[in-house]
């Protein structure tokens, strides 16, 4: 070999310059990024993240429903592709919506914020909880462009059902997402394991990991106390704090009993989308049609309720089956991998709501951080369509029966959907 090549070889690649090229050196996928959350965090703020409900037997099969099936290539000009697609009728960037998740500003100080932003840089739906550490109006106010879903639980007093749907609104959100499955709190193990509470509590041990965990120590004595301002039907004035009889009521699951009839109220009240979150029934998915609704979020709330729940993937091909393409399907619980949106869009669904993957990021390294975990689902899934043959998200839907197969004796076909 000649010394010139031998020099070539030598030449190093030019440093990353930006967060974006340095997050993309270090980080190759959403595992690593998890892996960085789990460095930052105290064990018991990232076991708040990781665990579920009981014997988390829902959480593990989530998973590793995913490995069950096997994607099939076939030959023929790919172009693109186009990973675009419209979610409830509006163009979104990617099959993807950022699901709703309580207590952010527990992961990092930007909170919901940064996670609003990245997703409006991006160009994806956020769902903003009802348990978020910000209130829906300050959200709104930072990521003004981006487009916002809401999420609540269902209340019977149409005076304080009115008054949150209009402070919703006011606030330019367009969407609702509705939980159904939170009618008791899942028995959530770790937590108790760690004296987890909510609001959280400083406690010996929450010391002892705070001195093992400055960054993230320094960032949560320096800012705003943690509180849950969306409790309130109306914007809160003064200190942000949530009311104690309301926790007393979430954290022991005494809600007022809900049925179908609040949700045709509900359908009724609001004039925006409204998806129904926590649906794993495919009769749950025909009724929905039937009381008006937008779409369906295919979910066992990430593992975290009830135990033994069916997992979402399971039930995606029974219930886009039943509903025929009437209502929009989400499917969340267990997605890390672009390919994990491809199987999931092959199967059925509309689109795949992410949770953990971009609190990961969020706890890592803050709005830059969520912005590079919605990077790697857009390569991976680019990468994927290219690999599989397929141009655009609509293709993979289409073709969808062609491309997956169930592990088994052999391959098992997916039956085609009515």
């Amino acid at each position: 070999m000649k010394l010139k090549d031998l020099l070539q070889l030598a030449q190093q690649p030019p440093r990353p310059t930006t967060p974006a090229e340095r997050l993309a050196k270090r980080y190759l996928n959403v595992e690593d990024v998890r892996k960085a959350a789990g460095r930052r965090l105290p064990g018991s703020i990232f076991d708040y993240i990781e665990g579920g409900g009981e014997d988390e037997s829902s959480l593990r099969r989530n998973r590793d429903a995913f490995g069950e099936w096997a994607l099939v290539p076939f030959w023929g000009g790919v172009q693109g592709p186009d990973l675009s697609t419209t979610i409830l009728g509006e163009t979104s960037t990617l099959p993807m919506t950022l699901s709703p998740t309580g207590g952010t500003r527990l992961f990092h100080p930007q909170g919901e914020i940064a996670v609003a932003r990245a997703a409006a840089k991006v160009g994806l739906p956020y769902g903003l909880a009802h348990l978020s550490t910000t209130t829906l109006e300050d959200v709104a106010d930072a990521a003004p462009n981006g487009r916002r879903w809401f999420n609540m639980e269902l209340v019977t007093d149409p005076v304080e059902l009115q008054a949150m749907l209009d402070r919703v609104e006011a606030s330019g959100y367009d969407t609702l997402l509705v939980n159904l499955d939170v009618r008791d709190i899942g028995h959530r193990e770790r937590d108790y394991r760690n004296g987890f509470t909510a609001p959280p509590s400083i406690r010996p041990k929450s010391v002892v990991e705070g001195v093992f965990h400055p960054g993230w120590s320094l960032g949560f004595v320096m800012n705003e106390a943690i509180a849950f301002p969306n409790l309130d039907s109306v914007r809160p004035t003064g200190a942000l704090s949530s009311s104690p009889d309301m926790w007393r009521t979430l954290l022991s699951g005494s809600y007022t009993p809900t049925d179908w009839s609040h949700l045709a109220e509900l359908r009724r009240r609001w004039k925006g989308k409204i998806v129904l979150k926590g649906v794993v029934s495919a009769a749950d998915a025909v009724t929905a049609i039937e009381y008006g609704m937008d779409g369906i979020q295919i979910s066992n709330h990430g593992g975290r309720q009830l135990d033994h729940m069916a997992t979402p993937l399971d039930v995606l091909p029974e219930i886009a089956a039943a509903t025929g393409g009437r209502i929009e399907l989400i499917l969340d619980g267990g997605v890390r991998r672009g390919t994990d949106v491809i199987k999931a869009l092959a199967l059925g669904a509309h689109a795949v709501a992410i949770g953990r993957p971009y609190l990961y990021g969020l706890a890592a390294h803050g709005q830059v951080g969520v912005e590079h975990v919605l990077e790697l689902f857009r390569s991976e899934i680019a990468r994927a369509m290219l690999l599989l043959g397929c141009s655009t998200i609509d293709e993979v839907r289409t073709r969808g029966p062609e491309i997956v197969r169930r592990h088994g004796p052999g391959l098992v076909r997916v039956p085609q959907t009515a």
